[in-house]
C-alpha cells in the first residue's frame, strides 16, 4: 500500500511518524533518481498539511540519516509547488551527460529559478558550477538568460559565511539566498491570507533584485496588513450592526474544519492554498471555503460573506469548482458548484474597491426548515437547502 493510500484511508499511522520511518516506507526504503520510493514519497508530501511539511523539514535539519539531504530536496521541491511554482524536479545525485540542478521552478509571468538544496553551509558552494548548468540550460533552450536567476536554499538560517561568498562572486547579480525555515515562513504567509496577490510579491522576493528601491516588500507587508484588517471587521458587519443586527462574536476562521467534512463528502484529498482556497492534488478541484458568524435579530438569523473577484477566479480555473459556505459553525456548510453560484450574481449587491477589484455580498436567513440566499429587489430568493452538506442543520434547530 503506498504512503498516499495510507495518508487517505488511514492517517494516523503516519501523522506521528518522523520523515526517516516515512522514507522506509516509501518503495524499498531507499530514495534514488527515478525510483518508485522517490515517486511515492513525492506523492504523499503532496498531501500532507503544511504542519507536517514543517514537521519533516526539521527532521532533515536537525539530524543527519541516509537520504536526509534527498529527502530535504523534494520537501523544498514541494514548499515551490505550494508556492504556485511549476516544478520541474532535477536529480538527487549527478550523472554524465545530465544536468544536475536539482529543480527548476517556473512562475507564470515567464520567470524560472535554478534551485539549489543543501542541509548545511559548511563547505563552500561551488558558485561557477551552478552558474555553468544555468548557462547549458540557456544554451538549450530551457531557460532564458534574462528571465531566470539561482536560488539556494540551505538549512541553518545563519548563513553569513556564505552570503559573504556570493556577494564577493561576480554571480552575485544572479544568485539568491534562503534558508528552509524562512521559504517555509514564506508559504505559512500565504496559506494564512486570503489575497492571491500574495504569491506574486513572495515570489518576486525570490528573484535577485536591486534593493534601493523596496516597494516588492513594501507590497508584501501591505496586502498581508489589509487582508488581516478585512478580515477582522468586513464592512458589511459594520452594516448590520448599525441596523441594531447582533452578531455572535464567535471566531469565524473555521474554514479548515468545514474542508474536512467536504473532503470526507467528495471523497477527494484537498490541499491549502490560502486561508479559504484548496485544491486536489493534480488541481483539476479547486474549493473556496468562506465562514460567517451569526446574525440574530428578533425577526431573523443570517449569515453574511464576502465573495472577492481575486479569490474565485483562483478556483474557477480548475475544471471541477466549488464554493463552500460555513454558516456560524463546521456543523452547517452549504456546498454549491461555482457555475450555479455564478448564475445568481446578477441579483447580488457589489462594492468595488480603489484598486478596481470587487466582491459580492452574500447573505442568506436561516429559516427553520430552509436557507435562502436573499438578493436584491426585483430578484426572488434562491433556496440554498438543497446544498446542505448532509448532517448539517438550522441554527435555530441547534
Amino acid at each position: 500500500m503506498s504512503l498516499a493510500t495510507i495518508w487517505t484511508t488511514d492517517p494516523d499511522q503516519l501523522r506521528a511518524k518522523h520523515i526517516q520511518q516515512i522514507i522506509s516506507f516509501a518503495g524499498d526504503g531507499k530514495l534514488r533518481d527515478e525510483s518508485g520510493a522517490s515517486a511515492e514519497l513525492r506523492e504523499y508530501l503532496e498531501l500532507i498539511p503544511l504542519a507536517m511539511l514543517q514537521e519533516y523539514a526539521e527532521g532533515c535539519l536537525q539530524e543527519t540519516f541516509p537520504d536526509s539531504g534527498l529527502a530535504l530536496q523534494d520537501i523544498v521541491n514541494e514548499i515551490g509547488r505550494r508556492l504556485e511554482f511549476e516544478i520541474e524536479t532535477g536529480r538527487y545525485r549527478g550523472s554524465r551527460g545530465r544536468i544536475g540542478f536539482d529543480a527548476i521552478w517556473r512562475s507564470d509571468d515567464g520567470r524560472s529559478l535554478i534551485v539549489e538544496v543543501k542541509t548545511t553551509d559548511v563547505y563552500r558552494i561551488e558558485l561557477a558550477k551552478l552558474d555553468a548548468y544555468r548557462k547549458e540550460l540557456i544554451a538549450t533552450g530551457v531557460i532564458t538568460e534574462n528571465a531566470s536567476s539561482i536560488l539556494i536554499v540551505v538549512g541553518r538560517a545563519n548563513t553569513g559565511d556564505l552570503e559573504a561568498q556570493v556577494r564577493g562572486s561576480r554571480y552575485a547579480w544572479d544568485v539568491r539566498l534562503i534558508s528552509v525555515r524562512a521559504l517555509l515562513k514564506l508559504l505559512s504567509i500565504k496559506v494564512k491570507l486570503e489575497n492571491p496577490r500574495v504569491v506574486q510579491q513572495i515570489r518576486s522576493i525570490l528573484s535577485p533584485q536591486e534593493y534601493t528601491r523596496v516597494d516588492d516588500i513594501v507590497d508584501l507587508v501591505f496586502l498581508a496588513a489589509e487582508d488581516v484588517t478585512t478580515e477582522t471587521e468586513g464592512p458589511e458587519e459594520a452594516e448590520e450592526e448599525e441596523k441594531g443586527e447582533r452578531a455572535e462574536r464567535r471566531p469565524v476562521d473555521f474554514n479548515d474544519e468545514c474542508v474536512v467534512r467536504i473532503e470526507n463528502f467528495l471523497g477527494r484529498p484537498l490541499v491549502k492554498q490560502t486561508r479559504v482556497t484548496w485544491k486536489s492534488p493534480d488541481g483539476s478541484l479547486g474549493l473556496l471555503c468562506k465562514t460567517s458568524r451569526t446574525y440574530t435579530t428578533q425577526r431573523r438569523v443570517g449569515y453574511w460573506f464576502a465573495i472577492h473577484s481575486t479569490r474565485y477566479e483562483a478556483v474557477t480555473a480548475a475544471k471541477e469548482a466549488w464554493l463552500a459556505l460555513g454558516c456560524g459553525s463546521a456543523n452547517v456548510v452549504l456546498l454549491i458548484p461555482f457555475s450555479k453560484f455564478l448564475e445568481w450574481t446578477g441579483g447580488l449587491n457589489i462594492t468595488t474597491m480603489e484598486d478596481g477589484d470587487f466582491y459580492w455580498h452574500v447573505r442568506i436567513n436561516d429559516n427553520e426548515s430552509r436557507f435562502d440566499l436573499r438578493r436584491k429587489k426585483g430578484f426572488e430568493s434562491i433556496d440554498l437547502t438543497p446544498y446542505l452538506l448532509p448532517g448539517s442543520s438550522s441554527q435555530q434547530e441547534r
